[in-house]
């Protein structure tokens, strides 16, 4: 995971905007369950009456309400409510029809917090004055006189006898200094003119409703103000209308800055995955071709392949989603337990039971599919391994009849890795169904133990339905982080092969004292008796090689196969560093230039051609490309390609196909000598260049090459004895050792393994030709 994330170091400010977007998002969301809530018991249930202190309040009414009211809440409701001369001056709808009539109270307040201690203010006074509103005189009385009677429980008469129900009635009037109410009084008139407490009263009526919830009480308040509303001709149906429509719209512009946030999230997330594939394909690019050949073979040509592409693009998929999914699931989870808390907090334990399950799940199954995943890329690796060996090697393949072997060698590896990627994904498709029979259950649980709530008045259906939806929420943020585990092994996988290649220390790199101002001069090269070997190695390939290839001459390197000739000059540019002694430019060791410069000062022909996609002037101009076109026709002269490519309708301006496929192998070589030649170089190294030319050719470059590279250090790896026979210096190499040095005229007679060389490819009377010009030759210079 952490080797994911470093890649997102470098954009760490889309990453911060993208996470102020997503809660954002998320904040829009969790409120929408709410005004959901709000919809089906304020809108529908209470008519859009949605607050316990009225909007309108008919003088009398208030007058009433503020009776069961302490000071200090008169003091505040009259600080916040407005007397108007009639209900039609008031911003609220009006019944068609009917005429307003006598003077009112509106709230002349917006501020939530006022309004919440308004609520309280007026719940247990309004309840009272509602439960007033139906008492007779008669029944007050005895109220009164049973609450005396639990003050005055043994209170006794003037002679010391008990006193019955009426007498103490009767009596605490006396104290009270009242007379016994008339019929004609209601229990407000009574309380108006003091022969009754209000606050008492009020005492009385919480005491009597203790065992009702909060919530019944609110409600009961609420259905309360609906009948004062309608009295007072406010109309119901259109309050609820203006609810509904006010709750829908802000539900609306909840959901199109949703709509906004995921739309710029998805953009940036996209942004952010794609500059991060960018880098990493640039970054493994720059890396591979930094590497030296023991890297290559360390990797495979294939794995590098699948790293570059298939593993990047892993790592990118990965990057769009986690800033998408997996950053918002978290905010998501925390905002709705919130949420839930705020809603109902008996019913949390189901959130922790459904979080649970959807660990366990999850858990197991990534336990049993996470092996696999890594198992799945070496096996990607070997497929694409397969594949190429079959594209590149089809001729042989035709040639030997082996298609239905290869057929079967690509089917089997094919079968392999759809075993391992039909495991993990049989593995990964009981999740779904799982998540889905999570989620469906909790929903039924919170309904049924919802329903007993909802029938004791603790709970309304519309918390319930918000519930529902915020425990969705928070499984589904789990779900989100599910299907993120689901991709995250494997591409945790290819973040750490494709790390493997962005650490790796190249084995062969400039020296702390290598200067780019140094440049090679003359291209005078010394082998100082140096040894090489591949890494792991028993042996060295090549050993105690020693000699000096000189400007304006030919060294030619000779042997037989496995002998170690291209190795040898495989050295020279740093393809692979010496392992002992080592190689000296103009004096100085390669190790001391720069890989730019030692290079650049080498043209280097491969034994075999390759050419690249392009035309034939753009791989002529391959090492120089401002040289002008007379340097490339002059190359191309020296390499005797000219006439094939005069012959062409579009000569130097001709398309070349990817590997040069749409050139002979003769041509392809030509090209190939022509660009090395056209840097004009101060060294230049043919690694068995000339096998792909027929003798005419051959003799024809060689002769060219002799007058028209004469300052240049020339060393050619041949086969052939023709290629080198004219060589100044032909060096034999037996074995990885030197086995003999010198002209052909002086090996020939002196050494064994040249002799058995030159017998082999000549007939018996040509090769005694070749020895006797050899010795008349030698004999000469000794005359001499």
């Amino acid at each position: 995971m952490s080797k994911i994330l470093k890649y997102l170091k470098k954009y760490r400010v889309g990453v911060i905007v993208v996470f102020v977007l997503l809660i954002v998002q998320a904040y829009c969301d969790l409120s929408l369950p709410d005004y959901t809530a709000n919809i089906i018991d304020v809108g529908i249930m209470q008519n859009g009456v949605d607050t316990v202190c009225p909007r309108v309040i008919s003088e009398d009414s208030m007058e009433g309400v503020k009776l069961f009211m302490t000071d200090e809440e008169k003091q505040r409701v009259e600080d916040n409510y407005v007397l108007k001369d009639s209900v039609s001056d008031c911003d609220v709808p009006l019944k068609d029809g009917k005429k307003p009539e006598g003077t009112v109270y509106e709230l002349d307040t917006d501020d939530s917090d006022v309004i919440s201690q308004l609520d309280e203010d007026f719940g247990s006074a309004v309840m009272t004055y509602s439960a007033v509103l139906q008492m007779k005189p008669e029944d007050m009385a005895k109220m009164t006189a049973a609450e005396g009677t639990d003050k005055n429980a043994e209170m006794p008469d003037s002679d010391g006898m008990s006193m019955n129900d009426e007498q103490k009635a009767e009596h605490i009037q006396q104290q009270q200094g009242e007379a016994a109410p008339s019929a004609e009084m209601s229990v407000i008139d009574m309380i108006k003119g003091g022969m009754i407490d209000g606050l008492e009263m009020r005492k009385s009526v919480e005491d009597k409703y203790s065992t009702m919830s909060d919530m019944a009480f609110e409600q009961s308040a609420k259905a309360f103000w609906k009948t004062e509303y309608a009295a007072v001709g406010v109309d119901l149906d259109g309050m609820q209308k203006t609810y509904l429509f006010t709750e829908g719209g802000k539900m609306l512009a909840m959901a199109f800055l949703i709509m906004v946030c995921t739309i710029v999230i998805c953009y940036l997330a996209a942004k952010i995955g794609a500059g991060v594939g960018l880098d990493l394909r640039v970054g493994v690019f720059k890396k591979v071709i930094s590497f030296s050949n023991a890297e290559i073979d360390k990797f495979s040509t294939s794995s590098l392949i699948t790293r570059s592409t298939n593993d990047i693009q892993q790592i990118q998929m990965v990057l769009t989603i986690m800033l998408r999914m997996c950053m918002y699931a978290p905010v998501l989870c925390i905002g709705g337990f919130i949420k839930v808390l705020n809603t109902n907090t008996s019913m949390v334990w189901i959130i922790g039971v459904a979080i649970a399950l959807v660990l366990i799940v999850v858990a197991t199954l990534m336990k049993v599919a996470m092996p696999k995943f890594k198992i799945m890329q070496k096996k990607v690796d070997r497929l694409n391994l397969v594949t190429r060996e079959i594209l590149t090697g089809l001729p042989v393949i035709r040639a030997f009849s082996r298609e239905k072997y290869e057929e079967d060698r690509f089917d089997d590896t094919n079968k392999d890795l759809m075993k391992t990627m039909l495991f993990t994904n049989r593995v990964m498709t009981f999740m779904m169904p799982l998540m889905m029979f999570i989620m469906n259950g909790i929903s039924v649980l919170i309904v049924w133990i919802s329903s007993k709530q909802i029938d004791l008045g603790k709970l309304q259906v519309g918390s319930m339905t918000a519930f529902i939806t915020y425990s969705m929420m928070i499984i589904m943020s789990f779900l989100m982080l599910s299907m993120i585990s689901v991709m995250l092994p494997r591409a945790s996988v290819a973040a750490e092969r494709v790390d493997e290649i962005l650490t790796s220390d190249p084995v062969i790199k400039d020296s702390e004292n290598a200067s780019s101002d140094v440049k090679i001069e003359k291209g005078v090269v010394k082998f100082d008796h140096v040894d090489f070997r591949y890494d792991n190695a028993d042996a060295d390939v090549v050993h105690d090689i020693d000699f000096i290839a000189e400007p304006g001459k030919t060294t030619a390197i000779i042997g037989s196969t496995g002998s170690g000739k291209s190795t040898l000059v495989h050295l020279i540019p740093r393809f692979y560093d010496v392992t002992g002694g080592k190689i000296t430019i103009d004096g100085k060791d390669i190790r001391e230039y720069t890989q730019h410069n030692l290079r650049d000062a080498i043209g280097f022909v491969p034994q075999k051609g390759v050419l690249f996609s392009g035309d034939i002037k753009s791989n002529l101009s391959f090492g120089c490309k401002d040289a002008p076109m007379e340097q490339l026709e002059k190359a191309a002269q020296i390499a005797q390609a000219t006439e094939f490519i005069e012959a062409k309708p579009d000569k130097y301006d001709s398309p070349i196909s990817q590997g040069g496929n749409n050139v002979s192998g003769g041509q392809k070589q030509r090209l190939s000598i022509a660009r090395a030649i056209a840097k004009n170089p101060k060294i230049l190294v043919f690694d068995d260049s000339f096998s792909a030319l027929d003798f005419k050719t051959d003799v024809a470059l060689r002769k060219a090459l002799g007058e028209n590279v004469k300052d240049s250090t020339v060393l050619i790896v041949a086969q052939r004895i023709v290629t080198i026979m004219n060589a100044d210096n032909i060096i034999v190499l037996d074995e990885g050792r030197i086995a003999g040095q010198g002209t052909h005229s002086e090996l020939i007679q002196n050494c064994d393994v040249y002799a058995q060389i030159v017998k082999s490819q000549l007939s018996e009377a040509e090769f005694e030709k070749q020895l006797a010009e050899a010795k008349a030759t030698t004999d000469g210079k000794e005359e001499i």
